[in-house]
């Protein structure tokens, strides 16, 4: 049995397996050639997300729904589709609140993929809690800048995160 098929699953809000993504467009336009092991942490992301989520746009409920995600003048869009591929909601948000946090997360991606190739393990434990909290912090922030437009728990955010961190990644 798949999730999906399960019927003790409970995503969304009300159990309303409606509130949730099935599909995740990119916009090709948005993004810089990447090399392939970034590509592959774009599909991961967007893996993760499908495979767990709880979205819902306020005020709509005719989902599950696609999100197309683009990023225009330095904003980040997300244009929703309802399940019958109408466009229900479109959300804008700056990039700019989101510079600090992604950038803080590279940095200490980059100091983890250093530290366990020599440190000890305490060290790497260190490293991996700072880059948790750096990730909630980025997930809250992103829960907090959908507030009122679309709906989404913390696991979802912190999955979102990661893709707009691999959405900037251009190696």
């Amino acid at each position: 049995m798949t999730k999906r098929d399960d019927p003790t699953r409970t995503e969304g809000t009300g159990n309303d397996d409606r509130c949730r993504l099935v599909n995740i467009i990119l916009d090709e336009n948005s993004l810089a050639r990447a090399a392939p092991d970034i590509e592959h942490e774009r599909k991961v992301a967007i893996f993760d997300l499908l495979d767990d989520n709880q979205f819902a746009p306020v005020g709509n409920s005719d989902g599950p729904y696609t999100l197309m995600l683009a990023i225009i003048e330095s904003r980040l869009m997300f244009d929703v589709l309802d399940q019958n591929e109408v466009q229900c909601s479109t959300v804008l948000l700056s990039l700019t609140p989101f510079r600090k946090i992604v950038r803080d997360y590279f940095f200490i991606c980059e100091s983890y993929f250093e530290a366990i190739k020599t440190a000890p393990p305490s060290r790497i434990e260190a490293i991996d809690m700072g880059r948790r909290g750096i990730h909630n912090e980025g997930s809250e922030l992103l829960r907090a800048r959908l507030d009122g437009k679309i709906d989404i728990d913390f696991d979802t955010a912190r999955r979102l995160f990661t893709l707009i961190c691999a959405l900037h990644w251009r190696g």
